[in-house]
């Protein structure tokens, strides 16, 4: 597998799916995952910190709105669900994946954090609120 776009829709897949085993084999070892305002994480810290979220149980989903690709660059337009329990923040996210040899190079998200903090609030309020 070494087309930009199915790596990376791959990749959510497989995370979509609890299965972040095999979606860490779809990173290159020098990975490097950036979020807004966040240090970047780099190499085999990477594949550790998706593979504790899953142990932790916070599941991740993904819809993707818009997906671009030209050569190793793949552009995504999307909303990000993450889910822990009763809680789950929905929130936009733009991200930019750099793709070389069938291996994720760069994971680098974009996205408001006065959404996300909007919707983990509002997740929260979910939460407690009895059904």
């Amino acid at each position: 597998m070494n087309d930009a776009e199915t790596v990376v829709r791959e990749a959510f897949r497989l995370l979509e799916e609890g299965n972040a085993d095999a979606a860490v084999e779809l990173l290159d070892p020098e990975v490097q995952w950036r979020n807004s305002g966040l240090p970047t994480v780099r190499g085999k810290r990477v594949p550790g910190m998706l593979k504790d979220m899953e142990r932790r149980g916070v599941r991740f989903s993904v819809q993707l709105h818009h997906v671009a690709a030209d050569g190793d660059v793949v552009l995504t337009d999307r909303t990000d669900v993450l889910t822990y329990g009763r809680w789950s923040a929905s929130f936009w996210v733009r991200g930019t994946f750099e793709v070389r040899d069938g291996k994720i190079v760069l994971w680098d998200d974009a996205f408001s954090w006065g959404d996300f903090l909007s919707a983990s609030v509002l997740g929260l309020v979910r939460a407690v609120t009895p059904r």
